[in-house]
């Protein structure tokens, strides 16, 4: 299990731009792991932009920071980086208005 700990953004309906919300919190254990090493080879050879990866928050221990939880919905965004690296972000919607709430991204072979 990899425990995260990553920089967060947040784009209201609407906005031009995001703003830093702060850290978020995440685990990634085994089978999401998998998923992940799975997608981004998926990618690889189909050469697809992306693919979405569903997960489960509870099980995940997502800790949002103040004011910007909780999530109505989560997935991890698998794409891969100009040299053919699997890389992923979180991303959800605030539940309370709908806004874009993403992390920034994070090489799958860093993952332990």
């Amino acid at each position: 299990m990899s425990t995260l700990t990553i920089e967060g953004w947040c784009k209201g309906s609407g906005e031009q731009k995001s703003t830093p919300v702060g850290d978020i919190h995440f685990d990634i254990e085994g089978a999401v792991h998998t998923a992940l090493e799975q997608a981004e080879e998926r990618l690889q050879q189909s050469h697809a932009r992306e693919e979405m990866v569903d997960v489960d928050m509870d099980a995940m221990n997502l800790v949002m920071p103040q004011g910007y939880g909780p999530l109505a919905d989560c997935r991890l965004r698998v794409y891969l980086s100009d040299d053919q690296r699997g890389q992923f972000h979180l991303v959800g919607h605030r539940a309370s208005d709908g806004s874009l709430i993403y992390s920034n991204a994070v090489l799958i072979a860093q993952l332990s």
